[in-house]
């Protein structure tokens, strides 16, 4: 036998690829699943992105089907720049300060690749999203939790971070509007945040996928002053222009580390689909229309999700933003238990805290992406 990496020995297969087994089998059993677990959005783009990405192909540019730049057309990194000043007050330049990426999944690994030696730390929230602890383990890194808590509007805690010893801590994942709580941004945080990686030497990354679903106030750590030199930004075309299976995504941030996450980048991929990219920046330049028909369905949904939670004794924060709704167990129950009993007697998937961390315990995770209709049936087997 060949044996693995030794890097396989440290994570385990990803929980929705497992999970998902398990209700497949229950389906072709002929079980009637309701899936409330994953983030995937079953809307579809608008017809301005479908129309893009069809024309492309009768496009009579002559090189449509060859190997792209790395760095994406020119204009879809004008477009990027376009979107990050019209909706986050966030000036960039797009020749230097922008690297499109085919997910945001990805730039999670190429920043790692870049920026982490083997032995070296890195700050991951609990709960967080699970990526940004096995990525960590793959390059070698060496994995430091800081716990968010309800308590503290899942923020994290300055004071607290730095009576730890930072010596080795190199990069630190932030991800606000927050997956899985829905813990809105705080500009004071952001602010904090900048202050503290200045301090004490350490790059921070801010996921931000999220902004645009039920939010109307959508915030960048790059709008900081200062931010560029110790942050970098992701972000992604999944959540907001239902384009997840598309791979579209970006990292923003100074031309130093975008010309070292490029490093990367370049040897892992040969540039992406140009008809994909055309239909990207026909996404980015959506009408305001857009993000308001798309709240006004999202919060129908979350209407409902309120409902089921209440049905199931839960508790909410109407607060909260983002595809998802988290909420609070019983104090008796406990995450995973308690979704297997919803699974196996309601046929109804729910995603359990836990897999975001050990903070996750007594909490569940409800996705808005299922349509009202399917959401009406799942409270109604719930009753």
């Amino acid at each position: 036998m060949i044996e693995v990496a030794k890097r396989l020995h440290t994570v385990e297969e990803y929980y929705f690829s497992k999970k998902l087994r398990e209700v497949n089998k229950l389906r072709a059993e002929g079980n009637p699943i309701i899936n409330l677990g994953i983030g995937a959005p079953d809307l579809q783009p608008s017809q301005e992105v479908v129309d893009a990405i069809a024309n492309s192909l009768v496009d009579e540019n002559a090189n449509k089907h060859k190997y792209q730049s790395y760095q994406g057309i020119p204009e879809l990194r004008e477009a990027i720049a376009s979107f990050y000043n019209a909706h986050f007050s966030v000036r960039l330049d797009s020749d230097t300060e922008i690297l499109p990426l085919m997910g945001s999944k990805e730039g999670i690994m190429h920043i790692s690749l870049a920026y982490l030696n083997e032995g070296d730390a890195v700050l991951i929230p609990n709960p967080g999203y699970p990526t940004y602890q096995s990525v960590t383990k793959l390059v070698g890194a060496k994995a430091v939790f800081y716990d968010l808590d309800a308590a503290n509007n899942w923020l994290p805690n300055i004071e607290v971070l730095e009576q730890q010893d930072l010596s080795k801590v190199k990069l630190m994942w932030v991800n606000y509007p927050h997956m899985p709580t829905g813990a809105r941004p705080v500009e004071a945080t952001f602010t904090a945040l900048v202050a503290f990686a200045k301090r004490n030497n350490i790059l921070i990354v801010n996921d931000n996928p999220y902004s645009f679903i039920l939010n109307d106030a959508p915030k960048s750590i790059l709008s900081i002053d200062g931010a560029k030199d110790v942050c970098l930004e992701l972000n992604s075309l999944s959540k907001t222009f239902n384009m997840s299976g598309w791979r579209v995504g970006m990292v923003m941030g100074s031309p130093t580390h975008i010309s070292n996450v490029l490093k990367v980048k370049s040897n892992m991929d040969s540039g992406m689909f140009y008809g994909i990219q055309k239909g990207a920046i026909a996404a980015l330049n959506s009408s305001k229309e857009w993000f308001v028909t798309l709240n006004k369905v999202y919060k129908k949904r979350r209407d409902l999700v309120w409902k089921l939670t209440e049905a199931l004794n839960c508790t909410y924060d109407k607060d909260a933003i983002g595809m998802f709704v988290w909420a609070k167990l019983p104090s008796h129950l406990t995450s995973e238990a308690f979704i297997d009993e919803i699974l196996y007697n309601k046929h109804i998937f729910i995603t359990p805290g836990t897999i975001f961390g050990s903070k996750g315990e007594g909490y569940i995770r409800f996705s808005l992406c299922a349509s009202t209709e399917i959401l009406e049936e799942a409270l109604a087997r719930m009753k």
